[in-house]
């Protein structure tokens, strides 16, 4: 008789000042099955990082010395790909679209229940690329002007095979643009598409993240490719 061989289990980096708070979360998703770390700041944090990657990272933006943000933008400008869900006391937009303008997957306003963060977690882990050998091409995937999508790696690729940084929803987003060249897409329509998802009210995270989409693809494109249409959305001109 064979026996199956079982998947390790996603570890997860629970980064907050508040010890309470951080051994709830630690226990609770211990619970549901994921290797929980935890750290009290930004310091600790870079320990863990020195010994292993996480599937993703639960972090608070309000601790002292180096701040939520801080880190997210640090992580991202190393290209880093674990997931991100943020955590913080304050509910104004500003502190949101700070968070998911440098990087962050999901945002999480204290306090919330444990349940809602367990499913924005799954979430943002159902949408991490694949492990893959960071030189790899992808021999096949949706190519366009200087670029190539690697749908089953999650990643993206310019001309000359180097992989350019993107956040799992930016690929999201990206991809469906993909599939959907030259044709005029809302901003519902999209948060539907790419995120399965419709968009809230007031809710600027596709707005920020196809602004994050242009700067990267910018730096390679001799012309635009995503553009606004004022009134009705984005289109892909690929």
């Amino acid at each position: 008789m064979s026996l199956a061989v079982a998947s390790p289990l996603p570890e997860i980096f629970v980064v907050d000042d508040e010890p309470g708070l951080r051994s709830m979360i630690e226990d609770y998703l211990s619970l549901q099955g994921f290797v929980v770390s935890a750290a009290e700041n930004g310091a600790a944090l870079d320990r863990l990082l020195a010994a292993r990657r996480p599937a993703a990272i639960v972090l608070d933006v309000n601790m002292p010395g180096e701040d939520g943000l801080s880190i997210v933008r640090r992580l991202r400008g190393r290209a880093e790909r674990m997931g991100i869900v943020m955590l913080t006391a304050n509910a104004d937009e500003t502190s949101k679209v700070a968070g998911l303008s440098y990087g962050a997957d999901d945002y999480i306003v204290k306090p919330f229940e444990l349940r809602e963060l367990l499913a924005r977690l799954r979430s943002v882990l159902r949408r991490l690329p694949a492990p893959a050998p960071p030189s790899m091409r992808p021999a096949e995937g949706l190519a366009f002007g200087a670029f190539r999508l690697d749908p089953d790696g999650r990643r993206l690729f310019d001309g000359d095979g180097v992989e350019i940084g993107v956040s799992s929803m930016e690929f999201d987003l990206l991809e469906t643009f993909a599939r959907h060249p030259r044709q005029v897409l809302s901003r519902d329509r999209l948060c539907e598409l790419a995120h399965g998802r419709p968009l809230g009210e007031a809710d600027r995270s596709v707005d920020i993240r196809i602004a994050r989409l242009r700067r990267k693809l910018a730096a390679t494109a001799h012309a635009p490719l995503l553009r606004t249409v004022r009134g009705e959305g984005y289109v892909f001109d690929p």
